[in-house]
């Protein structure tokens, strides 16, 4: 197998247990206080992503994100084959992740979100607010300081739990497998395809964007 394809599903699926997995020992270790739940939250997917970018960005590139496949591909610098292998090993990884997390903590590995509903127009454009930043961290971090690229995607992603209405999904992959989680970190399935819908639109803006503020990218 290619390992390139390997790393991303690896990668996606031990973002996926970072992010469920936490969500899950937060708030059975919370009390019924969603603050500390949410911090546990954020920052255990902040170290996870730190963790996978730095190991197996020189694999893969370390998308773990078809939105960020996306925009690599209208940059020219992926092809649209190897583009659509990766997003759907990403989307395999990450149900793989949510399904193993439910086995760690015994909970029925086959199921779906009943009870986290993201709806509406606050939700909505932070989506966008919170991918169009993703990719402005990533290719930022490319034009200027390229090994800090792990760091500063952590950092945002962390702090993007915090001051976005969502708590910052930006990430296809990502709502897909969690809409099969229902716990803390998980999403109501029919309010998962407008949050992929926004995070794809902001991809597609950003890219016109981007070029501009950093020509060097």
């Amino acid at each position: 197998m290619n390992r390139k394809y390997v790393a991303e599903t690896v990668g996606t699926a031990m973002l996926l247990i970072g992010v469920v997995g936490s969500g899950i020992m937060g708030e059975s270790l919370a009390d019924g206080n969603a603050a500390i739940a949410l911090l546990a939250n954020a920052i255990a997917t902040g170290a996870m992503l730190y963790v996978i970018i730095t190991t197996l960005g020189p694999v893969s590139g370390a998308h773990f994100n078809p939105a960020v496949t996306l925009a690599f591909a209208l940059r020219g610098e992926i092809t649209p084959t190897a583009a659509l292998i990766y997003v759907a090993c990403q989307i395999a990884g990450g149900l793989i992740g949510v399904w193993l997390t439910h086995l760690m903590f015994d909970l029925p590995i086959l199921q779906t979100s009943g009870t986290m509903h993201r709806s509406g127009i606050g939700p909505w454009s932070s989506e966008i607010l919170a991918t169009a930043g993703l990719m402005f961290v990533i290719f930022g971090g490319f034009a200027s300081r390229e090994d800090q690229v792990p760091i500063l995607v952590a950092l945002y992603i962390t702090g993007a739990y915090w001051f976005t209405s969502s708590t910052s999904f930006a990430n296809p992959a990502v709502t897909i497998a969690r809409s099969f989680s229902d716990t803390f970190a998980g999403i109501y399935p029919g309010h998962a395809p407008m949050f992929i819908l926004m995070q794809l639109l902001a991809t597609g803006m950003i890219a016109l964007i981007l070029p501009r503020l950093f020509p060097k990218a």
